[in-house]
């Protein structure tokens, strides 16, 4: 029996696959990115589970935080820093902790998955606590910096979440929400790069925006939080608010500029709202534009 987790084994089907020819090796490899996708599929309870867990801590004003070494921790910090511009999510309430600190996301820094003290130290550091979520990654499942990041969250009453392709290790362990996606042995033996990155990447994107759904964040489908900071944003918010209220493209441009580009209080301004009537229906509908608009639909038939 091997003592090596899954995602190091030697698959003894891709033992010469430097000897395939190159439409034979690409194959194999896109295989294995289908079957990443495939894997997924048995922890959708999981992932939804850990999304319930995270709505409390997060509307008392919480932090999503993400922790890990490698590709994982490139993984975690992507999907991160896609949350502000994406869904208006506070950049003061993400916090990315990456073994090797900040230099490890564009070059290896030798032994710093390995650095108990730095994960133990990172939660102290940034004052993890109650109110916040931990989200720790690791292919193996084992890897020690990560492991340190939770337990020393868990400790201090955050809310934690493990998102890992081999079973048994310690990651998974140390969390109090397991997403276990079981990628098997890749086709370059450890690369995890490929199906286990692919998964990860997958499961940190369904957490993530379900997440934002469940907060509020996205309206029919629509991105109605997105931060409009470029022309290509600016004429997308215009083209969601006529879709959303079927107002002309001169309403629509009015209503942004009096919200400064915000979508949601937008939506109400052209149903004859001001901003500050706007922005306290929102606020008592916690964000919810669907919420507030079913209390000024209620309000226009009551009056």
């Amino acid at each position: 029996m091997s003592l090596l987790p899954a995602t190091e084994a030697i698959s003894p089907r891709y033992q010469d696959l430097d000897s395939w020819p190159p439409d034979a090796i690409l194959h194999a490899m896109w295989e294995g990115q289908l079957a990443a996708v495939a894997a997924i599929g048995p922890a959708l309870p999981a992932i939804a589970a850990a999304v319930e867990a995270a709505l409390a801590p997060l509307a008392r004003g919480g932090r999503l935080v993400y922790a890990g070494a490698g590709t994982s921790g490139r993984i975690g910090v992507q999907d991160g820093a896609e949350l502000p511009p994406t869904f208006d999510w506070p950049q003061a309430r993400i916090v990315l902790l990456m073994a090797g600190g900040d230099a490890a996301f564009t070059r290896s820094i030798e032994g710093a998955e390995d650095d108990v003290a730095a994960g133990e130290e990172a939660a102290v550091t940034h004052k993890i606590g109650p109110d916040d979520v931990v989200i720790g990654i690791a292919a193996s499942g084992s890897t020690p910096y990560s492991t340190a990041v939770l337990r020393a969250a868990a400790a201090r009453g955050a809310t934690t979440i493990a998102v890992a392709n081999s079973p048994g290790g310690s990651l998974l362990a140390a969390a109090e929400h397991k997403i276990l996606v079981e990628t098997a042995p890749e086709a370059i033996a450890g690369s995890t790069r490929m199906k286990a990155g692919t998964a990860q990447k997958i499961v940190l994107n369904l957490f993530s925006s379900l997440l934002m759904v469940r907060m509020g964040r996205v309206h029919r489908g629509l991105m109605v939080d997105m931060q409009a900071r470029n022309d290509k944003l600016r004429l997308r918010a215009v083209r969601m608010l006529r879709h959303l209220t079927a107002c002309s493209e001169d309403q629509a441009r009015i209503a942004l500029a009096a919200t400064a580009g915000h979508v949601k209080p937008a939506v109400l301004i052209v149903y004859g709202l001001d901003f500050p009537a706007a922005s306290a229906l929102l606020e008592r509908s916690n964000g919810s534009l669907r919420r507030a608009l079913q209390e000024f639909a209620t309000t226009e038939i009551k009056s």
